[in-house]
């Protein structure tokens, strides 16, 4: 576990497993600023299924790496627990990425020459309280690819081993950058299944940014961003399953 420093002046319910307050972010190209985060607070709970809804270019994306410990902002603090990212060391942070949170992408970064079950012993090595590669990609149903190369496993299938490495070392949280963007509809819904499975089976706190509408009515809440603030907060009182999904 990390030792982050505490945020005492920061009491929080014990289910919520991101508390985000006052978050900036200011990128400077050249002479001109880049504002890509103005003023976000928001709280993710414990295995609660949020979507983070934008156009290109609203932040979303700034907003997950920093909730992931890839970045951090210009002014604000993010909350993990009791501990404040935003005071943390780089060997803090990489311990935090290492054993807290799982990543998934919107392009699959498999090792070529590996298997898929040697993709994510990788990752398993690593980790703290690993479960089993086997078990990982039984869960997002493709436990007869083990020993598939991914140049083997088609684009949905190589996209699921991702999703298999990144819960393998057992993470709290499950951060998706677009993780159906280079799918095509029915490819995209089989993905979904995978992560609405490891939310649901795991009790994951996971968040998944897109820019495709017709994945938000599969969260419990769905975060609209616009031109890096929040514009509105949904609560899905009734959620659609993936195969119910169109887009």
């Amino acid at each position: 576990m990390i030792e982050l420093q505490k945020a005492t002046d920061h009491p929080l319910d014990e289910n919520v497993v991101f508390h985000v307050h006052g978050v900036t972010k200011i990128y400077q190209m050249g002479e001109v600023q880049v504002r890509a985060l103005r003023g976000i607070d928001l709280d993710l709970y414990k295995g609660e299924f949020t979507v983070l809804l934008g156009a290109s270019g609203s932040g979303k994306s700034t907003l997950l790496n920093i909730l992931g410990g890839l970045d951090s902002p210009t002014e604000g603090h993010v909350i993990y627990g009791d501990r404040d990212l935003t005071r943390a060391s780089e060997k803090e942070l990489t311990a935090y990425r290492r054993y807290h949170v799982g990543f998934v992408f919107q392009f699959y970064n498999l090792i070529p020459s590996l298997t898929a079950l040697e993709n994510i012993a990788v990752v398993t090595e690593i980790a703290q309280s690993p479960m089993q590669p086997e078990e990982a990609l039984r869960m997002v149903d493709l436990g007869d690819r083990l020993h598939h190369f991914p140049a083997q496993l088609s684009g949905g299938e190589q996209q699921r081993v991702a999703i298999a490495r990144a819960i393998a070392k057992n993470p709290d949280v499950l951060l998706c950058d677009e993780p159906t963007g280079a799918l095509d509809s029915k490819t995209g819904i089989v993905v979904l299944q995978a992560l609405q499975r490891v939310n649901q089976e795991l009790g994951t706190t996971t968040a998944v940014i897109t820019h495709n509408a017709g994945i938000a009515q599969m969260a419990d809440r769905v975060i609209h961003l616009a031109d890096g603030r929040i514009s509105q907060v949904d609560v899905n009182e009734t959620k659609l399953a993936p195969s119910q999904l169109s887009w």
